[in-house]
């Protein structure tokens, strides 16, 4: 019977510790790696503030102009500029409001004829 019980206290503690274990650590490190993403892109060296425009062409022609003007991307600018507008949207995912959102959709279509892929 004894041994029940300290297994029990055992396990209990376990599960205390390992709720908080590295928390605090993984709140500093782990945070914002979009946002890293973003700004240390291995395929386009973005504008500050690019997607904060309130304008769907200026957003479009910042994203082209960085595509084409960089070195490093992997496949074709309108490919880059496009992944790009897209991963933004999707990880801002529900705290994006939707009034941006709509820009942003926006800023994709306008992507599309600045290429002349609309």
């Amino acid at each position: 019977m004894a041994r029940k019980a300290t297994a029990s206290k055992r396990s209990a503690g376990r599960k205390a510790r390992g709720r908080h274990r590295g928390s605090s650590r993984r709140a500093r490190t782990g945070r914002r790696w979009s946002r890293h993403v973003t700004e240390h892109s291995d395929a386009l060296t973005l504008d500050k503030g690019v997607f904060t425009s309130r304008d769907p062409k200026r957003i479009a022609a910042s994203l082209k102009r960085s595509a084409e003007k960089s070195r490093r991307r992997k496949t074709s600018a309108f490919r880059s500029a496009l992944s790009m507008l897209t991963f933004y949207i999707n990880r801002a995912g529900k705290s994006l409001p939707a009034s941006r959102k709509k820009n942003l959709m926006r800023a994709k279509d306008e992507l599309r004829k600045q290429f002349g892929k609309a």
